[in-house]
This record gives structure tokens, C-alpha cells and sequence, in this order.
């Protein structure tokens, strides 16, 4: 079954939005672009899609904003290659500059969540000219140390095994599926509205390569291929003087916030939180328009700053 397919069987009433689509360095990369207003561009990792961010839309969209939520190329209804060599973190970076330049997008708040953090920080620090402020969930933006979960020989190590990799995230689809399950508070209402959108967007091994190649780029020695990017992310991070809140899951084992929060603050100093809320690393799912209000309360507060 076609990805959109699946998307309109799985997700109708909940993602009820047309697809729109462009052309981004040779792939075809899916988003939403629904209100109007200055932009919030709403970014997700591994391995969520647009999806992720259905409860955000009307609240902000309500508050005279523009919505953008791009699927990262090899998620969601985007295309997928097949080749470990397109997704290199600087390819993703490439990818959604790409995509904002092409709708024009300035003046924009970008929300960064897992893999959305490099990624969005990497657009974002690059073009500053087009970002009006940032919000921080649930990820990091510098080389080492990893997270302890990172650290840990089961599951994550043995994700970056050669064959247990492949066989557990591509084959069995775990961690769109039993992953992303416990990565949830609320695993009886996630079960019912929304795991089955996840699995079924990744349908078969073929589309769930990015699943167990992002991972590897998580840098856990200074061996890491992704080292010089993430240091480069921890200087332009401390030069920032951009308007930042940092909101966070209170339960979140994956980027725990007594440590990956107290980072942020520690280089971005000016930053407002963190803002606690119930969720574990997912915590879009949990507590979704409770953190859309506190971002339109926290654009709110920078704009009757800037009158």
C-alpha cells in the first residue's frame, strides 16, 4: 500500500490535511502548511512523521499562526531512499533549508523535538535571518557525552549492531512500534488513536531504513561522523541570542531533563524554562495542547515585548 494510502485509511479524521509537496535537493518532501500569521515550524525525528504534531495545529493555527510541518525526507509521506547515504545529518540540514527557503519562510519560531533538534538548530543557526525564536523539547545539540540511555549495551547499542539493527527496526518495525509505545505515558489511548499510524506509515523494510541508520549518527566517541556537526551546533548555540523556551516531559528517560534541559540553560542562558509537562520522550502525545498553548503564550510575551 502507497504512503498516503495508509495516511488516509489510518489518519483521516485526525490529519485531515491535503498533501502538499516540493522537490528538495532531488527528493520529494511532504509538509503541512495550514493558517496564516507568522510561521511555527514544527519539527519531528525517529521515527514519528507530521503526525506527531496533529494537536498543535488548531491551537495555533486559532492564534493567527502559520503552521509548517515538514516529514523529514525517509518519514511520513515523504519519499524514502533506500541508500544510507542520503541521510547524513547535513543532508537533512540541506533538506529543510531547502523546503523553507522555497515557501519563503521568515519571521519564524521553530519548535525542535529528537532528531528535529539538530536538524532545526542546524537551519536555524544558519539562518538567522529567517528565525524569529526557538522551542526545545526533548533533545540535545552538542558532540558528548551521550545520553546514559545512549549508553546502554540493550536496546540502544545493540540497535548499532550490523545485523540486529537491520532485523529489529527494519524487519520488525520496533521502534515505530514498541518503541514508540513506551515512549508514551498514556500507552492505552496512544494504542487506540495512534500507533497504528506509525507502524503502517512505515509499511515495509524498504521504508523503515532511516529508523536504524539515524541512530548511528548520535555521536559516542570522538570517532563519531557527526562530530564536527554537533560541535559546530555547541559554539553557534552559545552565540544565540535567539528568544528560546525549553519545554519538557517530565518523564522522559531518553533526554531526562535534570540533564538535558540544565545543558541548554548552561548555553543558552536567556532561555525561558524548562516547562514541565506529563509526557516521556513522545511527549506531543501526552500533552500536546497543553504545550501549543504555552508556546502561543510564550510568542504572545515576545511580541508585546517587540510593540
Amino acid at each position: 500500500m502507497e504512503a498516503s494510502e495508509t495516511a488516509q485509511r489510518f489518519a483521516h479524521e485526525q490529519w485531515p490535511y491535503g498533501p502538499k509537496f516540493k522537490r528538495v535537493n532531488g527528493w520529494r518532501m511532504h509538509y503541512v502548511d495550514e493558517g496564516v500569521g507568522a510561521p511555527v515550524v514544527l519539527l519531528h525525528g525517529n521515527p514519528a512523521w507530521g503526525f506527531l504534531y496533529r494537536k498543535f495545529i488548531k491551537p495555533l493555527t486559532a492564534a493567527g499562526r502559520r503552521v509548517i510541518i515538514p516529514d523529514m525526507i525517509g518519514f511520513g509521506l515523504s519519499e524514502k531512499p533506500v541508500r544510507e547515504q542520503a541521510h547524513t545529518l547535513d543532508g537533512h540540514i540541506a533538506n529543510l533549508t531547502s523546503l523553507l527557503r522555497q515557501l519563503d519562510v521568515r519571521n519564524a519560531t521553530v519548535v525542535c523535538h529528537d532528531w528535529g533538534g539538530p536538524t532545526g538548530l542546524g537551519f536555524a543557526l544558519s539562518n538567522s535571518d529567517r528565525v524569529r525564536a526557538l522551542i526545545i523539547m526533548s533533545t540535545w545539540a552538542w558532540p558528548l557525552p551521550p545520553a546514559e540511555f545512549h549508553r546502554r549495551i540493550f536496546p540502544w547499542r545493540m540497535m548499532h549492531a550490523p545485523l540486529v539493527g537491520p532485523y529489529l527496526l527494519g524487519r520488525h518495525n520496533a521502534l515505530a512500534g514498541r518503541g514508540m509505545y513506551l515512549s508514551v505515558v498514556d500507552r492505552k489511548k496512544f494504542r487506540a488513536e495512534a500507533q497504528s499510524v506509525y507502524e503502517n506509515i512505515l509499511p515495509d523494510p524498504g521504508s523503515r531504513l532511516l529508523t536504524w541508520t539515524w541512530p548511528r549518527w548520535i555521536p559516542m566517541d570522538e570517532s563519531a561522523r557527526g562530530l564536527t556537526r554537533f560541535e559546530w551546533l555547541e559554539r553557534e548555540l552559545r552565540k544565540s541570542k535567539l528568544p528560546t523556551l525549553l519545554v519538557w516531559g517530565r518523564e522522559d528517560e531518553v533526554f531526562d531533563y535534570k540533564t538535558f534541559a540544565t545543558r541548554f540553560k548552561e548555553l543558552l542562558p536567556h532561555a525561558e524554562g524548562p516547562e514541565l509537562v506529563t509526557g516521556r520522550h513522545f511527549l506531543q502525545e501526552d500533552s500536546g495542547e497543553e504545550i501549543a498553548g504555552k508556546i502561543n503564550r510564550f510568542l504572545d510575551r515576545i511580541e508585546e515585548r517587540q510593540s
